[in-house]
């Protein structure tokens, strides 16, 4: 509520760039692990290294949290028609945080992402 802080507005700029580039990397046969390297890699190359703590995202289908996960452990492969999250984000302790997530369909063409929410940062007065 209210402004801003300028680092999170920072924060929200460095995530939203890192979450761009993790959706290019969702493709048939890319291995979770290497699909969750893209936006960390990009996070961990700003001041807010280290600042994303947990997995890229999960499959999603009958159960919440399912495979092929998207985490820095992962072996998983992805096919044509998997559904997955694609969340990176970056919390600041003491200040807080950004998450910036999409659902997406692996396709052979490209993911095609279902959410339809805007990505523009938004304030809430």
């Amino acid at each position: 509520m209210g402004p801003l802080p300028r680092r999170l507005r920072e924060a929200y700029a460095a995530c939203l760039e890192a979450q761009l580039a993790a959706l290019e990397a969702v493709r048939p046969g890319a291995v979770g692990r290497e699909v969750d390297a893209v936006p960390r890699e990009r996070i961990d190359a700003t001041e807010f290294r280290g600042s994303f703590g947990h997995g890229l995202g999960h499959g999603l289908g009958l159960v919440v949290h399912e495979t092929p996960t998207l985490r820095p452990e992962s072996e998983d492969v992805l096919e044509p028609g998997n559904v997955v999250t694609v969340e990176p984000g970056i919390y600041l302790e003491g200040l807080g945080g950004i998450r910036i997530e999409d659902l997406v369909i692996v396709r052979e063409e490209g993911p095609e992402i279902l959410s339809r929410f805007t990505k523009e940062l938004l304030a809430v007065d």
